[in-house]
């Protein structure tokens, strides 16, 4: 488990706020969940991106209650085609949702992802965002934030799935073997996750971006 003090994730919470993002505290998923809820109004479109944290949250069965239309991208018999377009769509729905692979101490949101949709819908298209991420993913600045990800976030997801990059088989990113890598830096696989880097800090649009913090480790 990551030991991080109440005193860090209220420094936390107040630097995105200052950043003018919304930002909660929920001590269990069960709290989150709820959060999530309260956020939201019937009748929302929602949709929302690839997410470990979500699904431990039991977000998409809150999805599929029936008071919302729910842009599904994990329904079965979907083509590749139809994710895709649900991809599109996700840019005019109500109300987005997704973690992040790291939220800085300063109240910076990192963020990076293989096809992009995730990134892209966070920066710009919904008319909210709803990040929910546990407390392991605090971390003091953005060089922490691109630790993290080449030894922790990116392997986990390569693995769970089924990528064949270097990082699934070694459980860290190629990257670290080259002296003063930098960010941007990694395998050349067709298969590679982390292909477009994003860090959200002050939000022009005050409020779009609602940060929910669970006093929990969740995803990767």
């Amino acid at each position: 488990m990551k030991t991080i003090s109440q005193e860090t994730i209220e420094k936390t919470l107040a630097a995105l706020r200052k950043n003018q993002m919304q930002a909660y505290y929920c001590a269990t998923k069960e709290e989150a969940r709820a959060k999530v809820a309260e956020l939201l109004q019937k009748g929302d479109v929602v949709t929302h991106g690839g997410s470990v944290t979500l699904a431990q949250c039991d977000i998409p069965s809150l999805l599929r209650s029936g008071d919302y239309t729910y842009l599904d991208r994990s329904q079965e018999g979907l083509t590749r085609e139809q994710v895709e377009e649900i991809y599109r769509k996700a840019f005019f729905s109500d109300v987005y949702l997704t973690s992040s692979n790291a939220v800085t101490e300063n109240g910076m949101l990192f963020n990076v992802d293989g096809n992009a949709n995730r990134v892209a819908a966070l920066l710009f298209g919904p008319a909210s965002v709803i990040v929910v991420a546990g407390i392991n993913k605090i971390v003091k600045d953005i060089d922490e934030a691109f630790d993290r990800l080449r030894t922790t976030a990116a392997p986990l997801n390569t693995q769970r799935l089924h990528c064949q990059t270097y990082c699934a088989k070694a459980g860290e990113c190629v990257s670290l073997k080259k002296a003063g890598s930098k960010m941007g830096d990694g395998c050349l696989s067709e298969q590679r996750i982390c292909c477009s880097y994003t860090v959200c800090s002050f939000q022009r649009k005050k409020d779009r971006i609602k940060v929910i913090i669970v006093g929990e480790e969740l995803g990767y």
